[in-house]
């Protein structure tokens, strides 16, 4: 059986739905519009706000791979309607704010069609990894920009931003205990495989994310989020010269990423190294004869 095939055990999606739908934040009434302070602006922050709107729009690739890569499981599947939602509703909030206070600013249909593009499939165990590691690091990435920038109401949608992401990865790691419980090894080996690769950007010296790996072999090099983005080398800049996402926040995120995966082995990591040993040791002798 494929990890995250169907089987008759309790279906993830009613209780997920419920969960998010008891914490879900409303754009007019918990965004405290009437607090903005223009002053507090800077030209600098404003761009950054457009360029984050955008890359949040590729959610809609991102679903769209997704469901084509998940047909089989439909329960997986139906919590895309949940994620899709809330992180198109980033895009609206902060084009609202920009809307509302740098209309010029405002991203145009264009510029937002421009980061729909088909992703190559891929393994979904894989997938689903890589977009958990993905949460937590746009989790600790927003919270660092809602420290960087000065203007209040900004300052908010970035933390309730923020906050979602980490709900977002939440839920993700409900479904990766599954697949282990349903796939074994196999997932097992997927996950530590995709975790000792999001958790080495400190080597790699390049912010591992979704949005900046490459995705489309017959489009590359432009088949990166970022690279069609109307200013490419933003988010290099936005991290290392802007909100300064420094050694401090990376290791943050890399300790997440052990801590979660330490739970869901059952084991403890507290380096990269160590986690890399494990993966090792999950040779494909361990393969379940199911599998």
């Amino acid at each position: 059986m494929r990890a995250g095939e169907v089987t008759g055990s309790a279906m993830l999606y009613p209780e997920l739905f419920k969960a998010f739908e008891a914490v879900r934040w409303n754009l007019e009434d918990d965004v405290p519009w009437q607090a903005f302070d223009g002053s507090l602006l800077t030209e600098e922050q404003a761009r950054t706000i457009k360029m984050n709107a955008i890359t949040e729009w590729a959610a809609l690739p991102a679903t769209e791979m997704f469901l084509r890569d998940n047909r089989h499981d439909s329960d997986f599947s139906a919590f895309m309607s949940v994620w899709f939602y809330e992180e198109q509703k980033h895009a609206l909030a902060l084009m609202e704010y920009l809307r509302r206070f740098r209309p010029d600013l405002v991203p145009t249909e264009d510029e937002l069609h421009a980061v729909r593009f088909e992703f190559d499939p891929a393994p979904p165990c894989e997938t689903l990894m890589l977009h958990f590691c993905g949460e937590i690091r746009l989790n600790h990435w927003y919270r660092c920009a809602a420290e960087w920038h000065t203007e209040p109401v900004i300052r908010r949608i970035y933390d309730l931003i923020s906050r979602d992401e980490a709900r977002h990865g939440g839920a993700y790691l409900r479904f990766m205990r599954r697949a282990v419980e349903r796939g074994g090894a196999e997932a097992k080996r997927a996950f530590a495989k995709i975790g000792v690769l999001m958790a080495s950007a400190a080597r790699t010296g390049k912010p591992l994310h979704p949005t900046n790996l490459h995705v489309n072999r017959g489009m590359f090099p432009h088949d990166t989020v970022q690279s069609r983005l109307p200013d490419p080398a933003w988010l290099t800049r936005w991290l290392d010269e802007q909100i300064r996402f420094d050694a401090r926040w990376e290791q943050r995120v890399i300790g997440m990423i052990l801590k979660n995966l330490s739970l869901l082995f059952g084991e403890t990591f507290e380096t990269v190294q160590q986690l890399n040993r494990f993966r090792k040791s999950l040779s494909p002798a361990e393969r379940p004869a199911a599998a």
